[in-house]
């Protein structure tokens, strides 16, 4: 009774979610090409009619497509779990492995997991890179990048994944009912390590860093961080051109690791002084303390969902309303720890789809207070019209359909964003 309630509150809620975001895409086209004629007024005088078309028509595009992924992904999924392929997959390993070692079975059922579910989205990131990106001018990438990229996205994933899931799922055996609580630890602990890693040992893998050479550009930014009271360990440039058109800048790393990196594509289009507001905007995320709040939240989300997790495995409703007969997995005498994970990870995104607006309220929330940093420590203006550019060059539509942004949007729309700055300036 309970595996069959909970398959059916499965199916309804995904059903429920699909239909959300099919509505919310709809809106999202309808709304983009009613206002594909005419550029928004404030923005009249900057960009161009065929910039503005040409946003519409990429968002148009972009949103089709993700249609067609999105209809996929579900049909992979209910494939994996209501139709059996999950228990297929795990019933077949053990065929194949024997009576061998329960950790290397519940590391080759994950691996084997991935290496299905990264060959479905192969042919779709390649039709996103080579076609749809290709269309609209911002491909870059070389056919050879794109597949050696994927080779060291494995292999970086092999190298940092594997011993992470081995810890967790010894946990998972061997320290009892509080096993969610020691692998929260370990997560967390693991997030952080990333933190420290990823611009001087990942990063560096798939693209070339180099360090400011415009010593006029440098002496404006140096300048900036004294004011903010911000400390780096340098000011880098990426190549990130070698793969795509579009811009940006961030700044990564913890504690005394962090640097600031721009794309060569930003630093190409933008003036000094916007590139400035720019940076002046991203070091307001770090001085309002955005990072660690979205660190904290991260860490405390994690604990719930281990802590719920933890209770799930335990109940054999839980497999079988996701297509997983717990009788047929025990007669095979190995865990079931790793069938967990997956079933959990493949469940979570469908009953928590309707929390987006959730997250990005907070982001966009953010977004506000970063510019209005930037405002009293660079020009409004500056700000202004370094984001005017990024929006053409990016071909981000401005005119998104309001419901559409505000649930999926981490930023506010152009409009919207532009017309807090100008009321800094007043």
């Amino acid at each position: 009774m309970y595996s069959l309630a909970f398959s059916i509150l499965f199916v309804s809620v995904l059903v429920l979610t699909l239909a959300v975001r099919f509505w919310l895409a709809s809106r999202q086209i309808r709304h983009v090409l009613a206002h594909r004629t005419a550029v928004p007024a404030e923005f009249a005088e900057k960009i161009p009619l065929a910039a503005h078309q040409k946003a519409a028509d990429y968002t148009v595009a972009k949103t089709k497509f993700g249609l067609l992924t999105l209809l996929v992904n579900y049909a992979v999924l209910i494939g994996f779990t209501l139709l059996g392929v999950l228990q297929w997959l795990a019933l077949h390993l053990n065929e194949w492995m024997g009576s061998g070692s329960p950790m290397l079975y519940q590391i080759g059922l994950i691996a084997a997991f991935a290496a299905i579910s990264g060959l479905i989205d192969l042919p779709f990131d390649y039709y996103r890179q080579f076609v749809l990106e290709q269309r609209f001018g911002f491909n870059t990438m070389a056919r050879k990048l794109f597949f050696t990229d994927m080779l060291k996205g494995v292999g970086l994933g092999a190298v940092i994944g594997l011993p992470l899931i081995w810890v967790v799922l010894t946990l998972m055996a061997k320290s009892g009912g509080l096993w969610w609580l020691y692998a929260w630890f370990v997560w967390s602990g693991f997030q952080l390590l990333m933190m420290v890693l990823f611009p001087t040992v990942i990063a560096p893998l798939f693209n070339k860093f180099t360090p400011l050479a415009d010593e006029a550009l440098k002496s404006r930014i140096e300048g900036l961080m004294q004011r903010v009271g911000f400390a780096s360990k340098g000011l880098f440039v990426m190549d990130g051109s070698k793969r795509s058109a579009h811009g940006n800048a961030y700044f990564s790393g913890f504690g005394a690791n962090k640097r600031i990196v721009f794309f060569d594509t930003l630093l190409s289009r933008l003036a000094p002084q916007e590139i400035e507001a720019v940076l002046a905007h991203e070091l307001g995320h770090f001085k309002l303390k955005h990072i660690v709040k979205r660190i904290a939240m991260m860490f405390v989300i994690s604990l719930g969902f281990l802590a719920l997790l933890g209770f799930l495995k335990t109940q054999p409703w839980f497999y079988a309303g996701l297509g997983v007969d717990p009788v047929a997995l025990a007669l095979t005498g190995q865990p079931t720890d790793a069938l967990a994970l997956l079933l959990f990870m493949l469940a979570l995104p469908v009953f928590t789809f309707l929390l987006g607006p959730l997250t990005s309220l907070s982001s966009r929330k953010h977004e506000f207070e970063a510019d209005a940093f930037a405002a009293t420590h660079t020009q409004a203006d500056d700000l202004v019209s370094a984001l005017v550019k990024m929006y053409e060059d990016n071909a981000s539509t401005l005119t998104p359909d309001p419901l559409h942004s505000a649930f999926y949007d981490s930023h506010p729309p152009a409009s919207v964003r532009i017309r807090h700055l100008k009321g800094a300036t007043t």
